[in-house]
């Protein structure tokens, strides 16, 4: 498990140092920086998967574009450099990038400096163009470096919703469901069979493989809802068909709205995940009533109760709630939830406070600090309802 993300002069960060625990959730004003935390990890993880841990952080490649070196420098203080670093219970990585080009253009920046720890010991240095982001002899800290960002799932905000269609590949390449969800499908069809763990499983369903929890959860969510994934002949793709009833046949997914293949890929990419993998889900309330986004909360805590990584980045105070719901009954320790809640850096300075503020739960599932925006809205409102204030 990664316990702490290291910034410097990365995108709005002068220095950031951020505690990660069994669940993570980030809050906050937008562009606050908030996505750069899901987006540092991804990177790292795009690296590994495209180049196979090549030389450079890959910023334009197959999960993620983030344009050039300009566009990723902290644009204050920031001029051709910036560092990322990772620790764990037993180990921690740094690694610094550099270009030497001076438009900064650069859609890879090279590595300049790598260091690795176990525990206080330093085990690899490399100040002088590193050949590649792992160290090239084995050790406990590179094994766990690389298997938590080569089993990283980023699932992002800009979700693929109804389609006709959706896209079969060959089974390694169906690893993940994608950053947009599309591979989810392709997933279920592949994995149908995988044995889901006894602790993740559905109560109402008897059946422990990936397809049938899925089908399980899904319905948990909308009541009534099933599916079928079926391979189109001759040609690599599948279709989704989705009934609302016992009593109907399987639709198309553009007629039962963007809700259901929201979830699907949240659902499919937890089940299918293993002990210690790291999931990261941008705004998993997108087109989720309320309840549905009270119910992702607790299904995510459940996740991260399990022993794998949950960072969520939310707007969502149902979300919240669903996980103090889950502290609350036991479900998640208040220990192994983080908190943090992200101000713009120039607002921040402005007011001599913390760029991010970490609020801490109780077993009651209580906040002890509630900043200024911190999901507050609601009562805003109804104090304006109520005549005392603007």
């Amino acid at each position: 498990m990664l316990t702490s993300l290291q910034l410097d002069l990365f995108k709005c960060f002068r220095a950031l140092r951020l505690p990660l625990q069994h669940f993570t959730l980030l809050t906050g004003l937008n562009a606050s920086g908030k996505s750069t935390v899901i987006q540092t990890l991804t990177l790292l993880h795009q690296t590994a998967i495209d180049t196979n841990w090549g030389s450079s952080l890959l910023l334009d490649g197959s999960i993620l574009s983030l344009g050039t070196l300009g566009d990723v420098v902290d644009k204050v203080n920031g001029r051709r450099q910036f560092s990322i670093g990772l620790s764990g219970v037993d180990f921690g990585c740094t690694w610094t990038f550099e270009s030497s080009s001076a438009d900064r253009q650069d859609i890879s920046v090279p590595l300049s400096r790598l260091v690795l720890t176990e525990g206080p010991r330093e085990v690899f240095r490399a100040e002088h163009n590193p050949a590649s982001l792992l160290p090239p002899h084995p050790s406990m800290a590179r094994a766990a470096v690389a298997s938590l960002l080569e089993g990283l799932t980023y699932i992002c905000a800009e979700r693929t919703g109804p389609r006709e269609t959706y896209p079969l590949y060959d089974l390694p390449r169906h690893r993940t469901v994608g950053p947009q969800g599309d591979r989810a499908p392709g997933k279920l069809y592949w994995h149908e069979d995988y044995e889901v763990p006894e602790h993740l499983r559905c109560k109402r369903e008897p059946a422990p493989t990936l397809y049938k929890q899925t089908q399980a959860w899904l319905a948990d969510f909308f009541p009534g809802v099933s599916f079928e994934v079926q391979r189109v002949p001759r040609a690599n793709l599948v279709t989704l068909g989705i009934r609302t009833s016992p009593d109907t046949d399987h639709h198309r997914p553009q007629h039962v709205g963007f809700g259901i293949t929201h979830v699907l890929p949240i659902l499919v990419a937890c089940l299918h995940a293993r002990r210690g993998d790291i999931i990261l889900v941008e705004n998993p309330e997108v087109h989720l009533h309320p309840m549905g986004q009270a119910k992702i909360g607790l299904f995510l805590s459940m996740i991260a109760s399990a022993g794998i990584q949950v960072i969520v980045e939310t707007h969502s105070d149902h979300v919240l709630n669903g996980v103090r719901r889950a502290v609350r009954t036991s479900l998640l320790p208040p220990e192994n939830v983080a908190i943090h809640f992200f101000q713009p850096r120039s607002a921040a300075e402005a007011q001599g406070e913390a760029q991010v503020i970490s609020p801490s739960m109780d077993r009651e599932g209580n906040i002890d600090h509630w900043p200024q925006g911190f999901f507050d809205q609601f009562e805003k409102d109804m104090n304006y309802f109520a005549g005392f204030g603007p």
